[in-house]
């Protein structure tokens, strides 16, 4: 089960809830970057449990899959969903057979972006200063 936390900076404010490191969750995974042109920390899904075959062919859309154009077969998008999607994702009932699919760390608002892996204690993305951590779990995800 992975954990969110409260990280916030002394010196100018910032504030924001996320793992601070690798974590794992049954269905996903991700890693705490630092996009260095939005200079936010974001929780980015590394590997996402999906089924081989889609459970039943209504729920497409829920999964992120598309139609291959020479095939009925169905591909996944390169790009990884948000950590808000990721979460929100419903569970993996009657799929017999599921894969890892891996994704390149990638800022959620831009492809572009340039972003490197960020773990606690690590310095704020806005001011350089560490953040502090907050002592309890914001948030218990998947």
């Amino acid at each position: 089960m992975g954990r969110s936390y409260q990280f916030e900076c002394s010196r100018c404010g910032y504030r924001t809830a996320v793992s601070g490191k690798s974590d794992n969750g049954v269905f996903f995974r991700v890693q705490t970057i630092s996009c260095l042109d939005c200079k936010t920390l974001y929780d980015s899904v590394t590997k996402l449990k999906v089924p081989l075959e889609p459970v039943l062919s209504r729920w497409r859309n829920l999964w992120g899959l598309v139609r291959r154009e020479d095939s009925t077969a169905y591909k996944y998008s390169s790009k990884p969903p948000s950590f808000q999607d990721a979460i929100g994702r419903l569970p993996l009932l009657g799929a017999s057979t599921c894969r890892w699919l891996r994704f390149r760390l990638q800022c959620p608002l831009s492809a572009a972006h340039r972003v490197e892996a960020w773990n606690e204690p690590g310095k704020c993305p806005k001011c350089g200063m560490f953040l502090e951590k907050g002592a309890l779990p914001y948030r218990l995800w998947d």
